[in-house]
């Protein structure tokens, strides 16, 4: 499994999870720049996503959700702050209320810095999520976040395969 650490601080307020993959910086960032192949890796395995809008630009928004095993819908957005491809990029994430991605303000926005570093056997990636509160990182924990991004994370492996 990619995922080697996963690390939470309440006092910095931050999720850090740390993946290795065998691939080159240039090929997982391809994951990300492309939103079918994101589609695949982001959320949980059995909460596939659907980007409506991707622009991974900086000022861009990229709107998308997960759809549950029963079918339900879960709405997110990401507005993309800075672009370094293929090293990296940072975001606010953040939960939508419905199809419009119009911002669900009960639950918090994350400030994200994925970073891909060139190993000598492919590609470690680190994934840093910030929150304005210890509270608000509590919360996303509660809601299994670690679990459901590992999984996500976990992923990519495959895709990076095919």
């Amino acid at each position: 499994m990619p995922v080697t650490d996963v690390h939470h601080d309440t006092d910095a307020r931050t999720l850090t999870i740390t993946a290795d993959f065998a691939a080159p910086a240039e090929r997982v960032w391809e994951v990300y720049a492309d939103p079918r192949q994101l589609e695949r890796v982001w959320g949980p395995p059995t909460y596939p996503a659907t980007f409506v809008d991707h622009e991974l630009a900086p000022g861009g928004r990229m709107n998308y959700f997960m759809t549950s095993p029963e079918g339900a819908k879960y709405y997110g957005y990401w507005t993309i702050t800075e672009v370094d491809g293929p090293r990296g990029f940072t975001f606010d994430d953040g939960f939508a209320r419905d199809e419009t991605f119009a911002p669900n303000t009960d639950l918090p926005v994350s400030v994200n810095v994925y970073t891909f570093t060139e190993t000598d056997g492919g590609t470690q990636a680190t994934y840093v999520s910030t929150f304005a509160t210890a509270e608000a990182l509590q919360q996303v924990l509660a809601m299994g976040v670690v679990e459901g991004a590992s999984s996500a994370i976990n992923q990519i492996d495959d895709l990076l395969a095919s």
